[in-house]
C-alpha cells in the first residue's frame, strides 16, 4: 500500500470515528432532551387530572354538607349533624389544595377567587342553619333553606366549578397532544440514531476488514522481502567489517610511512640549523677581518645590519619548521595510537568502578591542586567491561574537567552514577568555562576543537572517548552552556557482551 493510500485510509477512519462520535453525541443529547420534555409533558397531564379531581372532590364535600344539613333539619338525627360537620371541615383544606394546584394558570386563579367567595357565603349559611336547629327553631331554619334556594348559591358554586373543569379538560387535551408528540419524537430520534449507529458499524466493519486484508498483504510482501534479509545483512556486515579493517590498516600504514620521512626531515633540519650557524659565523668573520692582523675568533663575532636580520629570519624559519614537525609527529602518534586501540580486543572483567575512578583521581591530584579544584566521587554502579577502555574514558573526561576550569574560580568536578534498565549511567560534571551549544557536536570530531585554544591538545581525546564508548555498546552526550560548566553523560551496559562487539570490529 502506498503512502497516499495509507493517508487516505487513515483520513477516512478518522472521519468515520468523528462522525460516529458526533452521531452518538447528537442522539444522546436529543434523547435526553426529548425524554425530559416527555416527562415534563406527562407531569403536566397528571397535574391537570389532579386539579380536575380536586375540583370534583370539593364539590362532593359541599354536596355532602348540604345533604347532611337537610337530613338533620328533617330528622334531628345526630348522625346527620356529624356528617355535616365532617364535610364542612373538609371543604376548606380541599379549597386550599385546589388553590395550590391551579396557581400556575391565571384564568383559574380568577375562577378560584369567585369559587372561594361563593363557598365562604355558603359556609356562612350552613352555620346559620345549624344554629337555628340547635336552638329549636326549625321553622327559621326551613325559611333560611328556602331563601338559600331562591338565591341559588349552590348553583353559583357549581357554575364556577364547571367552568374550571372545562378549562382543565382543555389543558388536558393540549398537554396530552404535547406529551404524545414528545414521546413520538423521542422514539423517532432513538430509531434514527440506532439506524445511523448500525450503518456506521457496517461501514466500520467493512473498513476494518479492508484494513486487515491490506495488512495481511503487506505482511506477506514483507515476509517475501525478508526471506534472504539475514543473509544479505551478514554479507553486508562482513563487507563493512573488512572495510573497517582495511581503513585501520591503511591508517596504520600511512601513519607509519609518514613517520620515516618525518624523522629524515627532523634530522636534516638539525643539520641545516648547524650549517646555518656555521655559515653566519663565517659571514661574520669575513666582515670583521682587520687589514693588518689575524681574523678574530668565531666565538667573538657579532653580526650587524642586514647579516643580523638575515640570521634572525633564518632562525625564525627553522623554528616554524621544527614546531610544525613536532605537531605532525604528535598527530601521527595519535593516529597510530587510535589504530592500535581499534585493533585491540577488549577483555571484559568485573570492575569496581568507584575504585577505578578514585585511582584515576589520585593520579591527577597534583593537577587538581594546581587548578584549585576538588573532585567528588559519589557511589557508582559496578560493571563487567574492559578496564583499560574505562580508564581511558574517565581519565580523559576528568583531565578535561580540570584543564578547562574558569580562572580565579574554585573548581568542582563531580562524578555520579545510577542504573536503569540494565545500563549504568555516569555523569561527569564541572563548573568550568562551558561549551557553546553550537559546538556540542564539533568537540567529538577528530582533530576539531572548540572555544579558546589556550590549552595544549590535538582534538583527539573526546573523539577517542566516544569511539571507545560505542565499542563498549554505549552512548555519550554533553549538556553545557558557556560559563555554566559542562556535564558529560555516558551510558554503558552493566554487563558487556564481548563476543558480539568484538565480532563487529
Amino acid at each position: 500500500m502506498t503512502a497516499d493510500a495509507q493517508r487516505r485510509r487513515a483520513f477516512w477512519q478518522i472521519l468515520l470515528f468523528t462522525a460516529g462520535l458526533l452521531v452518538l453525541t447528537v442522539i444522546s443529547a436529543g434523547s435526553v432532551y426529548l425524554v425530559n420534555k416527555a416527562r415534563d409533558d406527562s407531569k403536566w397531564v397528571v397535574h391537570t387530572i389532579e386539579a380536575e379531581n380536586q375540583i370534583n372532590a370539593l364539590l362532593l364535600e359541599i354536596r355532602r354538607a348540604e345533604s347532611a344539613a337537610r337530613g338533620y333539619l328533617l330528622t334531628q338525627g345526630e348522625d346527620f349533624k356529624a356528617d355535616h360537620d365532617k364535610a364542612v371541615a373538609a371543604v376548606i383544606p380541599a379549597l386550599d389544595k385546589l388553590t395550590r394546584l391551579i396557581g400556575d394558570n391565571p384564568a383559574q386563579r380568577e375562577n378560584i377567587e369567585k369559587l372561594s367567595a361563593s363557598i365562604e357565603t355558603r359556609l356562612g349559611q350552613f352555620v346559620r342553619e345549624m344554629d337555628f336547629i340547635r336552638r329549636g327553631e326549625p321553622e327559621k331554619a326551613a325559611a333560611l333553606v328556602r331563601e338559600i334556594a331562591s338565591t341559588d348559591a349552590t348553583a353559583a358554586i357549581a357554575k364556577v366549578a364547571t367552568g374550571m373543569i372545562q378549562e382543565e379538560e382543555r389543558l388536558f387535551r393540549l398537554r396530552t397532544v404535547n406529551s404524545d408528540r414528545s414521546q413520538t419524537l423521542a422514539a423517532s430520534m432513538t430509531g434514527i440514531g440506532s439506524g445511523l449507529v448500525v450503518l456506521l458499524a457496517v461501514i466500520s466493519i467493512w473498513l476494518v476488514r479492508h484494513s486487515v486484508r491490506a495488512r495481511d498483504d503487506a505482511e506477506a510482501r514483507l515476509r517475501d522481502a525478508n526471506v534472504n534479509l539475514e543473509a544479505v545483512v551478514d554479507e553486508r556486515t562482513a563487507d563493512l567489517r573488512e572495510a573497517n579493517n582495511e581503513i585501520q590498516r591503511f591508517a596504520y600504514i600511512v601513519s607509519h610511512d609518514l613517520r620515516s620521512p618525518l624523522v629524515n626531515i627532523m634530522g636534516f633540519t638539525s643539520e641545516l640549523e648547524e650549517l646555518g650557524g656555521d655559515i653566519f659565523r663565517r659571514i661574520g668573520g669575513l666582515t670583521h677581518v682587520p687589514a693588518d692582523g689575524p681574523p678574530p675568533s668565531t666565538g667573538e663575532i657579532a653580526l650587524e645590519g642586514p647579516d643580523k636580520q638575515l640570521s634572525a629570519d633564518f632562525a625564525e624559519a627553522l623554528g616554524f619548521i621544527k614546531s610544525s614537525i613536532a605537531k605532525m609527529d604528535r598527530l601521527i602518534s595519535a593516529i597510530l595510537n587510535l589504530t592500535r586501540e581499534g585493533r585491540r580486543e577488549f577483555q571484559p572483567e568485573k570492575i569496581d568502578t568507584r575504585e577505578l575512578i578514585e585511582a584515576i583521581v589520585s593520579t591527577l591530584a597534583h593537577q587538581a591542586a594546581e587548578a584549585q579544584a576538588e573532585i567528588h566521587v559519589a557511589p557508582l554502579p559496578n560493571l563487567v567491561s574492559d578496564r583499560l577502555a574505562l580508564e581511558q574514558i574517565f581519565s580523559n573526561l576528568i583531565d578535561n574537567g580540570i584543564k578547562y576550569l574558569k580562572l580565579g574560580v574554585p573548581g568542582e568536578i563531580r562524578i555520579r552514577g545510577r542504573t536503569k534498565l540494565g545500563y549504568a549511567i555516569f555523569e561527569i560534571s564541572d563548573n568550568g568555562r562551558g561549551i557553546d551549544p553550537k559546538d556540542h557536536q564539533r568537540i567529538f570530531d577528530l582533530f576539531r576543537r572548540a572555544g579558546t585554544q589556550d590549552k595544549p591538545g590535538q582534538g583527539i581525546g573526546l573523539a577517542h572517548v566516544r569511539a571507545l564508548v560505542r565499542r563498549l555498546g554505549g552512548t555519550m552526550s554533553v549538556s553545557s552552556e558557556l560559563n555554566t560548566g559542562s556535564t558529560f553523560t555516558i551510558t554503558l551496559p552493566i554487563t558487556w557482551n564481548a563476543s558480539n562487539r568484538n565480532a563487529d570490529q
